[in-house]
């Protein structure tokens, strides 16, 4: 049991710790010992007195006086609801879900939304004991500890924990921009994405799956979707929403797909080279809406292209998705020539560092690149075979 006496007015609440009488100290309020379990909870309770502290120190901050009772009410998560993080959280996820059922967002994105939503909410009642934390109640300690417990506690990768702590700092930019808080208690957090080997099967493997006969004819449609992929660019997302309206002559006379990426909005325009254009002929009419393909749902399409890649007997180091078209697409491209610059606007991507990824894995680009300039060196090679 926990109390908060302020102007003489004490109110109590449980701090759901359980010791044994004879080890705690009165006179200190602590716990007697230097066990394993002493130390626990002692820090528990410092932990607790340091929270009720900022509490007290920011209500008088900002409102100019605090009771025993806002104080408990602010540190229990009660009353506090319209500018606390779950609560703001869930709004805004609940925007967003909104968004996705106008398709004008991706499910996933919201899918992954609600896993951040669900870690936070079980990490604060785990943690500290709560349901929810007003913004003003963060401090550096609260997103260095949530990153421990996603890292330990979840055994999630690094690019997991990045990927998870995003919506969170956002959430506290938001609040600030809301004037909830003034600072950014998160401010000196820094956390980015490691670079990993992107997936992608070689010029070859795609001849081979485009010569490859489907195990079963439903899987046709799915090797005909990933090779448009391969030749477009264009992710699954994208190329679901994809209409006739997306499709247009432009300047230099030739058919462009001009679109905007479903996950960044990000303008993405490519020009249509035969076989995107030959598979779009091919299931022109085969919708009753006006998007152009009739596109399975994503889990579908990885279940058929690993049947796929399995009959045209295609090796990867990495399991082959659909997303592993768009990866294809950038190598591929980048391998033939295409620049990056060219390269980074057909795909979509914000920043060319982006794209530059590419150019980092793909070893048939280096050699290319090494064919064009052993030849400069070839009258010095003879010169040095004289020597010699």
């Amino acid at each position: 049991m926990a109390r908060i006496t302020i102007d003489g007015t004490p109110k109590t609440f449980g701090t759901k710790l359980e010791i044994d009488p004879n080890n705690w100290d009165l006179k200190h309020g602590r716990v007697q010992g230097k066990s394993a379990q002493a130390l626990s909870i002692n820090k528990k309770l410092d932990n607790i007195r340091g929270r009720i502290d900022k509490i007290y120190e920011d209500m008088l901050k900002h409102e100019g006086f605090a009771t025993a009772q806002k104080v408990k009410l602010s540190f229990l998560g009660v009353g506090v609801m319209d500018d606390a993080i779950l609560k703001v959280f869930n709004d805004q996820n609940e925007d967003f879900k909104k968004l996705v059922e106008k398709e004008e967002r991706s499910q996933s994105t919201y899918n992954k939304y609600i896993t951040v939503y669900n870690h936070l909410t079980t990490f604060i009642k785990e943690r500290y004991h709560r349901d929810d934390m007003a913004f003003r109640e963060l401090t550096a300690d609260f997103i260095r500890e949530f990153d421990f417990y996603l890292r330990y506690d979840l055994q999630s990768s690094h690019n997991t924990v990045w990927v998870y702590t995003m919506p969170v700092l956002s959430l506290v930019e938001l609040a600030i921009k809301k004037g909830l808080i003034r600072d950014n208690p998160f401010q000196d957090y820094e956390i980015n994405m490691e670079e990993t080997d992107r997936g992608y099967i070689l010029k070859e493997d795609v001849e081979k799956l485009m010569m490859c006969v489907p195990p079963h004819p439903r899987y046709e449609l799915v090797k005909d979707l990933f090779i448009f992929s391969c030749f477009t660019g264009l992710a699954y997302a994208d190329i679901k929403k994809l209409t006739r309206n997306n499709i247009q002559s432009f300047f230099d006379g030739h058919q462009w797909i001009i679109s905007r990426r479903k996950k960044s909005d990000i303008a993405s325009n490519v020009r249509l080279m035969e076989i995107p254009k030959r598979i779009i002929e091919k299931y022109q009419g085969t919708t009753r809406n006006e998007f152009i393909f009739p596109v399975p749902t994503n889990a579908t399409c990885n279940t058929h292209i690993g049947k796929l890649v399995e009959k045209a007997e295609i090796v990867t180091e990495q399991k082959v998705t659909f997303h592993t078209a768009r990866h294809t697409f950038g190598t591929m491209f980048l391998t033939e020539g295409v620049p990056l610059e060219s390269l980074s606007k057909m795909m979509g991507h914000k920043n060319i560092s982006t794209t530059q990824i590419y150019a980092k894995i793909t070893s048939q680009k280096i050699s290319k690149d090494m064919d064009l300039v052993t030849p400069k060196f070839k009258a010095m090679e003879e010169a040095f075979m004289m020597a010699i």
